[in-house]
């Protein structure tokens, strides 16, 4: 028994969108207008400079995933080029920021699912926690049926996805080609709107690169796509050119029907849009969010259990965490990852904790740039089935270090200091991690007992570390 390499292009395609089109672009455009100071052409032109940003540094991480096409390829790759300590840090920040991530999805979708009952007032706060909770055990239950099940389902939750969207900006297209008066002038005079300084510009750019999060998705299934030296640089293209003009003709259309000061003052932009154009579809909007919602958290269950099996296999965590059941699921992984993202849940003050994540997150993005030069420098006869072109890896490098950077020069603060707290927190755990393994003899009895329980097995590439080495 193994992960079965199923995913193809049109799967890889369904995966990539699903997990990239969420919540975001329906309910919070208006960041990018608001930090580009309500300027329409900077606010259209940072939507697109993100996607070719991101499809850049997206390709640099595809030839990571094609040169070791393994599970929770990134994963592995820092432990190859920085060695076990950078990776477990790397694991310790996942382990905090997906299940934060995945509690704050789920109760996003049941908000949007629970609000149309309560009319006037807002969802009182524990059925919207029984609700979520409920949603994230029963994706929890649909990743466990393996990945012939979870495809179906993504396929029709994308489908959904870009049916909406493409039905927002198809409308938006037809309000400005019949000219209507208020529809046209808005645009007629936006090159007149003055421009922000550098600081709102990174925040603007910080708000368009969280709209195509979930762009690494196939990296962390890379041990489970078909021919992926192929699949995988093909898909990320084409997803992210699908999903960039998408959401450029979306702002077009909500820039149709809304102001600019419609857009910023909304807190669902895209329940205001369609209450201005069909007031009686409301309720089709909160379920298409709560679609959207569900499908990512889906695919980031998907994702994060992908990263618990192979730091099993490598050893980083007790290995029931890469023994699979009957359908070729890390059932014990996806477990874990849904009891963490329950605890968040319930005490839901924790997931205001994602935003010291998102930093330590572009620290890693930096560390894998690195790793990548690093490798092109030190075995420039490794095989590589895919290999980005040179300027995109310095042209990512520059991205990640500015990121990092200008905002703790422009605007030093105390959040660095946690997030410094955090990273040696995770070095406390790897000296015990490293401690605990001298005596994982003493565990191997609970392991046989949770195997049991389970009933899941070792699957048949235990050595996949080994693999990729002679890869």
């Amino acid at each position: 028994m193994q992960l079965s390499r199923a995913i193809g292009f049109f799967y890889g395609n369904v995966f990539l969108l699903s997990s990239m089109i969420g919540s975001g672009i329906l309910v919070s455009p208006k960041g990018i207008l608001k930090f580009c100071s309500m300027n329409i052409p900077l606010s259209l032109g940072i939507w697109a400079a993100s996607a070719i940003l991101i499809m850049m540094y997206a390709l640099c991480v595809a030839e990571i995933a094609t040169t070791f096409p393994v599970s929770a390829a990134s994963y592995y790759f820092l432990k190859r080029s920085f060695g076990p300590c950078v990776a477990f840090l790397s694991l310790w920040i996942r382990l905090f920021a997906y299940p934060l991530g995945l509690a704050a999805q789920c109760l996003i979708s049941s908000s949007y699912l629970i609000q149309p009952f309560y009319v006037g007032c807002s969802a009182p706060e524990l059925p919207k926690k029984c609700l979520a909770l409920a949603i994230l055990w029963s994706l929890g239950i649909l990743n466990a049926r393996g990945m012939t099940t979870l495809s179906w389902f993504q396929s029709v939750s994308s489908l959904m996805k870009m049916a909406f969207l493409s039905f927002i900006s198809l409308t938006g297209i037809v309000l400005l080609v019949t000219g209507k008066k208020e529809n046209v002038a808005k645009f007629e005079n936006a090159l007149d709107a003055e421009l922000p300084d550098v600081s709102h510009i990174i925040e603007a750019f910080l708000q368009g690169f969280y709209a195509y999060y979930g762009y690494t998705v196939l990296t962390n299934l890379a041990g489970e796509v078909k021919n992926p030296s192929k699949t995988i640089p093909r898909s990320v293209i084409s997803a992210l050119s699908i999903v960039a003009v998408i959401y450029l003709l979306t702002n077009i259309s909500f820039l149709a029907v809304l102001t600019p000061q419609e857009i910023i003052s909304s807190d669902t932009v895209a329940i205001s849009w369609i209450d201005r154009v069909i007031p009686s579809m409301q309720w089709a909007v909160s379920l298409e969010i709560s679609v959207s919602a569900y499908g990512s958290t889906c695919c980031a269950i998907l994702s994060t259990s992908r990263i618990l099996y192979s730091a099993s296999q490598e050893r980083q965590l007790p290995l029931i965490y890469s023994m699979l059941n009957e359908n070729s699921c890390p059932v014990v992984a996806v477990i874990q990852i849904i009891i963490l993202s329950s605890i968040a849940i319930i005490s839901s003050n924790f997931i205001y904790l994602v935003k010291y994540m998102g930093l330590m997150s572009w620290w890693l993005s930096t560390l894998n740039i690195i790793g990548l030069l690093k490798l092109r420098y030190q075995e420039p006869d490794l095989h590589r089935p895919y290999k980005v072109w040179l300027p995109f890896v310095f042209g990512s490098l520059a991205l990640c270090f500015f990121l990092l950077i200008v905002p703790m020069i422009h605007s030093p603060s105390t959040e660095h200091i946690y997030e410094g707290i955090f990273l040696l927190s995770g070095l406390l755990c790897y000296w015990l991690h490293i401690l605990l393994k001298q005596h994982s003899v003493r565990f191997d009895t609970v392991i046989c007992y949770l195997q049991l329980l389970f009933n899941v097995c070792p699957p048949e590439d235990q050595d996949q570390g080994i693999f990729a080495e002679k890869h």
